[in-house]
């Protein structure tokens, strides 16, 4: 459970951070409260693992300040941050027992032996694997060795703990099984926890707040279920989940009117109009079966199409979820015409153009 606590946690202000004539991250402001499970997502080089680094100490800012706690930390080493690490790569010793593994730290700051077994059996029984002690590294799944990881990092009580990307090089089963088990492990032990991924899915899973970064810049900061519905421009609404995205003669005709609009797969009826929807009609290009449900991008019937100069390069179609329940089966096919429908408050007005956006067929519908 989140702290409300007054004092935050992690503040950043006016951070920057540039290689030579690189700006990785360019003006970087950010208030993370106590006891949050905070979330840094974005593409590849849009700067989020560079501002971790900074928080982490083992970068240091172009401009700027870092505070932890109240305290200004922006010039202080990595070991005199009160802060820990996890990386993708575990990083254990191959030589050492999971137990010897996660009592290096304490060992370094000469704890006493009595003191070290006791908190390497509390947090190796908090990642749950108190039973997995006597063993080496060689001996676990990745699962495992990532979570012996996590209880390296939080057996020296860290104020916060940053995590660079740690399920990266797990498999999708065990990367889902892993995100609930970090989620309840933060809520376990209460402290504020900085995540940092380009996983869309794993960042609204995990987040009590998530911050959307591109181009070393934050674009917006909310909760998942606030990003999701309400994206306040057109690359959050791309990026996070599918999205597809209005503009040009394809804005006009569908929604009525100039703009950039964003509507939802599984917000958009098929064949099937709810009392007081908006209504368009089209003819179905591809059918992407995704097993639990069908995507279908179909192809407007627009006025003006791409080859119109004003709409080249813009989207004239939509995608479509429907859920293959036992009533909701399809039998539809490329070429057949169909009707698409929506109510008006599932459509989103967005500030930005969509040349910034990525592309609404994301990964997920491929």
């Amino acid at each position: 459970m989140v702290n409300r606590s007054n004092s935050p946690s992690i503040q950043l202000t006016d951070l920057a951070k540039s290689f030579g004539s690189v700006s990785a991250v360019d003006g970087v402001d950010l208030t993370i409260a106590e006891g949050e499970f905070f979330s840094m997502l974005g593409p590849s080089g849009s700067g989020k693992t560079t501002v971790l680094r900074m928080i982490a100490g083992f970068e240091q800012p172009t401009r700027g300040t870092v505070s932890l706690a109240g305290q200004d930390v922006t010039g202080l080493p990595p070991f005199a941050r009160d802060v820990n690490t996890v990386f993708q790569d575990y990083a254990l010793f191959p030589h050492m027992s999971i137990a010897e593994n996660v009592e290096y730290g304490l060992r370094v700051k000469r704890v006493p032996k009595a003191e070290r077994r006791t908190r390497v059996g509390e947090a190796l029984e908090t990642v749950r694997l108190s039973s997995h002690g006597d063993r080496r590294p060689h001996q676990l799944s990745g699962g495992q060795r990532q979570r012996v990881a996590l209880a390296r990092a939080l057996i020296n009580r860290p104020t916060v703990l940053l995590l660079d990307e740690p399920l990266g090089a797990l498999d999708l089963k065990l990367r889902r099984e892993m995100q609930i088990e970090l989620k309840a492990i933060q809520r376990e032990v209460g402290i504020t926890f900085v995540f940092v991924t380009h996983d869309q899915e794993e960042a609204l899973t995990l987040s009590d707040r998530i911050a959307i970064f591109n181009d070393g810049r934050i674009l917006q900061v909310a909760t998942p279920r606030e990003l999701y519905e309400t994206p306040n421009s057109a690359f959050v609404a791309g990026f996070v989940g599918t999205s597809n995205l209005l503009t040009g003669a394809a804005a006009r005709s569908v929604v009525g009117r100039d703009g950039t609009f964003s509507i939802r797969p599984e917000k958009i009826h098929l064949d099937d109009v709810p009392d007081g929807a908006a209504t368009t009609a089209g003819v179905i290009r591809e059918v992407v079966y995704l097993g639990s449900a069908n995507h279908f991008v179909v192809d407007l019937d627009v006025p003006d199409g791409p080859d119109n100069p004003e709409n080249r390069g813009n989207p004239t179609s939509l995608t479509v979820l429907r859920q293959n329940t036992a009533t909701a089966g399809t039998a539809l096919g490329r070429g057949e015409r169909v009707r698409l429908s929506w109510l008006p408050e599932n459509v989103i007005e967005l500030a930005s153009t969509l040349s910034t956006a990525p592309s609404a067929i994301t990964e997920e519908s491929a």
